[in-house]
């Protein structure tokens, strides 16, 4: 595999520390009664997320699903407006309104997270057939779970990118569960990727998507494809969540066994090990970005805290286009 540049390495691994961090704190602060709303965590997928963001340019655009933290932080996202978002504070990126599942950030491409699963597909499609048609050399990377995959808006937005050569990825992030749903149990296909060849375009398989190098490959080559014109790709990233499919899930329809397995191959964990054994990194430099990112969040924890919630006559803005 290629030597990535030290810079790019450590990025990775500060921002899968910011994911972490911040859903681990979100988690205390639901059950404290703080955040409004459903909340839905990305801890264990760190490395599909970062890995995929890491590959694509800053303007570069996305889109989201309602497990959308992990995304939204890698893409750039300012903490302390994620997390007053969240709590539903005024000064939070969406002014409070959307919460845990509709996090949007426009100025970092960011065009927001959806509650409704498979929602951002048609979004995503839109968004690239704009790029297209005022040649800016720009991509769209989709984001959804293997559930979304049995939508609908799957089949449409995938068809019709391909039929006009769109320059949107379709990266699919299979934790192997719909809610409660084994994936194994809800289609007919070994794996999702397969299913790009129903419609003519390339399918990428990331079979280690805890492996935030393999990641990274593999949206490179997603990348490469797309940009120059060729149309999209759909792309299949395989992890694990750690935690239920929400924070009401108690998650009993996994065993004990299988999710301290799938712990055991803890995608930051793996890249620590890594960075150590090539050399790359001191234990000394690591541990202080972990300190600084748990600094951090503690201060968006205090931002959002301190903030207001919206006031009343809020309801009335952002309603019609001005």
């Amino acid at each position: 595999m290629e030597t990535l540049d030290k810079s790019l390495l450590l990025n990775m691994f500060r921002k899968m520390e910011e994911i972490r961090r911040m859903d681990l704190k979100i988690a205390q602060l639901v059950k404290k009664g703080k955040v409004p709303g459903m909340t839905h965590f990305s801890v264990g997928e760190e490395a599909a997320n970062v890995g995929a963001m890491m590959a694509l340019n800053p303007d570069d655009l996305i889109t989201s699903n309602h497990r959308g933290h992990g995304q939204a932080i890698a893409k750039g996202i300012n903490l302390n407006e994620m997390m007053a978002e969240i709590l539903g504070k005024y000064t939070g990126t969406c002014k409070g309104k959307g919460g845990s599942m509709h996090i949007a950030d426009l100025d970092a491409g960011n065009l927001g997270a959806n509650g409704i699963v498979g929602g951002g597909m048609g979004i995503a499609v839109g968004a690239a057939l704009t790029q297209q048609m005022k040649g800016t050399n720009k991509i769209v990377v989709c984001f959804f779970g293997d559930g979304a995959t049995n939508e609908g808006a799957f089949h449409e937005a995938v068809n019709m990118a391909s039929i006009w050569k769109l320059p949107v990825i379709f990266a699919c992030i299979n934790n192997g569960y719909g809610i409660s749903a084994d994936i194994k149990k809800m289609t007919n296909v070994e794996h999702i990727y397969q299913r790009a060849t129903a419609y003519g375009i390339p399918g990428i398989f990331v079979e280690d998507g805890n492996n935030i190098l393999d990641v990274y490959k593999g949206f490179q080559e997603a990348v490469a494809h797309v940009r120059s014109g060729k149309g999209p790709v759909l792309i299949e990233s395989v992890t694990y969540r750690w935690l239920g499919h929400s924070s009401s899930d108690p998650g009993k329809y996994r065993t004990r066994e299988e999710v301290e397995e799938w712990k055991k191959k803890d995608p930051i964990e793996n890249l620590r090990k890594y960075l150590l054994e090539q050399q790359i990194a001191s234990a000394e430099e690591l541990e202080a970005i972990q300190a600084e990112v748990k600094e951090l969040v503690e201060e968006s924890v205090r931002f959002a805290e301190n903030s207001p919630f919206p006031p009343l006559e809020s309801a009335f803005e952002d309603v019609y286009a001005e």
